[in-house]
C-alpha cells in the first residue's frame, strides 16, 4: 500500500495551521507575562549586582579607584581627580552618591557634601592637600576603601551585604561585623517559622483530610467550605481578627482564665506563637486540597488487603497508604512553606521586633532606606530558595517516594 504524498503533505499543513493557531492564542498571555512579570522581576534582581551611583557621579574618580588594589592610601591621582571632580558634581548624583555610601558609612553624606562646599575655599595645593584641609577623614585608607567598593558599574557589594560578608581589601572576603550577622539570622528566623508552620499544617491536616476522605460527598463538600471560609476574607482582616483573640484582654485569655486554666494572662500577642498561629490558619487550606486529592484517589481495597495478608495497621499505614498520598503531601507541605517565607503582613501585626522575617526587611529597604540593592539581593536569594524547592517537589512528585 503506497502513500499519496500529496495527501501527506496536506495534513502536515493542517497540523501546521494548528499548532500556530494555538501559538497564537497563547501569545497575549506571553507578552502580558513577559512585561509584567518577567522584565520587572529581571530589573530588580539586575539591582543586586548594579553598583553606578559613584561612576555616574564621579566617573573619573571611580576609573582611578578600580585600578588601586585598596590596600593602603589610593595613588595621587586619586586625590588629584576627587578634588577636581566634586566641585562640579550635580546636587541630585551627590546626593545618591551619598546615601549608596551611607549604607557603610554613616557620616559618608556629611563628608562629601563639606568636601563639595569647602574644597574651593582649600588653599592652592596638590589634591591631597587640598581634600585634607577640608576633611581629615581623607587621609584615612577606610574612606577611600568604601568608595572602592562602590565603584561599579557592577560588583557584589549588595550581593555579600546580605550575607553578613564584605570585601576586605588586605584579607579578601571577611565578617561585614565582628559581632555577629544580621541578614544570615533573619534568613534562619523566616526558614525557621515556614518549617514550623508548615509542621504545624501537617499535623492539623492529616487526620482532617483522612477524615474528609472517607465522607459522603454531601458531607465532604459542606465541610470543604467550611475550609474555605478564610479564603473569603482579606488576609488583612484575618490577622487583625487574631489580634482581637490573641490580646491580654482577647476571647482565648478570657476563655482560659474563666475556666481556671490560667490566672494571669498568656502573653500571646507581639510573640512568635502568636505569629505560627495566625500563620496556621491562614495556610491551612493549602495543604488540606492536595491532601485531600490524594487520599481520594487511594483505593481502600488496599489497606484491606494488607490486613488479610496480615500485616499490622502500622505497617500497612506505613507501607501501602502513606506512599500513596506522599505525592499530595509534598506538594501541599511544599506550597505552604513557598508562601510562607515571603510573609510579611502577619508578622508585621503579630509579631515582635525578633520575629520579623526577609519580606518585613526588604519592605524596609525599598520603602524607608531606599537601599534596593540590599532588598534585590535579600529577594533574589528567596526567589532561588523558592526554584530550588519548587524543582525539587517536581521531581519528587514525578518519581515518587520509596519508604520502605
Amino acid at each position: 500500500m503506497h502513500c499519496n504524498p500529496v495527501k501527506g503533505s496536506g495534513m502536515a499543513t493542517i497540523f501546521s495551521r494548528e499548532r500556530f493557531g494555538s501559538y497564537v492564542l497563547i501569545a497575549p498571555l506571553l507578552v502580558f507575562m513577559i512585561a509584567v512579570f518577567l522584565v520587572p522581576l529581571g530589573m530588580v534582581m539586575w539591582r543586586s549586582f548594579s553598583d553606578t551611583e559613584l561612576i555616574t557621579a564621579l566617573p573619573e574618580t571611580a576609573a582611578v579607584l578600580d585600578q588601586w588594589d585598596g590596600i593602603n592610601l589610593p595613588p595621587e591621582a586619586a586625590f588629584d581627580t576627587l578634588a577636581d571632580e566634586i566641585k562640579n558634581v550635580a546636587p541630585a548624583r551627590l546626593a545618591s552618591l551619598s546615601r549608596r555610601l551611607s549604607y557603610e558609612n554613616p557620616s559618608a553624606r556629611e563628608l562629601l557634601t563639606g568636601t563639595k562646599r569647602k574644597i574651593g575655599d582649600a588653599a592652592p595645593g596638590s589634591g591631597r592637600e587640598r581634600l585634607a584641609a577640608t576633611d581629615k577623614r581623607w587621609e584615612e585608607p577606610s574612606t577611600w576603601q568604601v568608595m572602592k567598593r562602590a565603584s561599579g558599574p557592577v560588583n557584589s557589594y549588595h550581593i555579600l551585604s546580605a550575607l553578613d560578608l564584605k570585601r576586605d581589601y588586605g584579607n579578601g572576603i571577611v565578617q561585614a561585623r565582628p559581632e555577629g550577622g544580621i541578614y544570615r539570622d533573619v534568613m534562619m528566623r523566616t526558614f525557621s517559622i515556614a518549617a514550623i508552620t508548615t509542621i504545624v499544617c501537617i499535623i492539623l491536616a492529616f487526620p482532617l483530610c483522612a477524615f474528609l476522605a472517607g465522607r459522603s460527598d454531601r458531607t465532604r463538600n459542606f465541610l470543604l467550605i467550611i475550609v474555605l471560609l478564610p479564603f473569603w476574607t482579606s488576609i488583612l482582616v484575618r490577622t487583625t481578627a487574631w489580634i482581637v483573640l490573641l490580646q491580654d484582654r482577647g476571647v482565648i485569655n478570657l476563655v482560659l482564665q474563666n475556666l481556671g486554666i490560667i490566672d494571669q494572662p498568656l502573653g500571646l500577642l507581639f510573640t512568635r506563637t502568636g505569629v505560627i498561629i495566625a500563620m496556621v490558619h491562614v495556610m491551612l487550606p493549602f495543604l488540606i486540597f492536595p491532601l485531600l486529592g490524594s487520599m481520594r484517589a487511594v483505593d481502600p481495597r488496599l489497606m484491606r488487603a494488607a490486613a488479610s495478608l496480615g500485616a499490622r495497621p502500622l505497617y500497612a499505614f506505613f507501607r501501602v497508604y502513606l506512599p500513596q498520598v506522599v505525592p499530595g503531601l509534598m506538594a501541599g507541605a511544599m506550597l505552604v512553606f513557598i508562601i510562607t517565607i515571603g510573609f510579611y503582613i502577619t508578622p508585621a501585626l503579630l509579631g515582635g521586633p525578633g520575629d520579623q522575617m526577609v519580606g518585613y526587611y526588604i519592605s524596609m529597604f525599598t520603602t524607608a532606606t531606599l537601599n534596593w540593592g540590599l532588598a534585590s539581593s535579600l529577594g533574589l536569594f528567596l526567589l532561588i530558595i523558592t526554584a530550588v524547592l519548587f524543582t525539587l517537589q517536581r521531581r519528587f512528585s514525578r518519581g515518587g517516594i520509596n519508604l520502605g
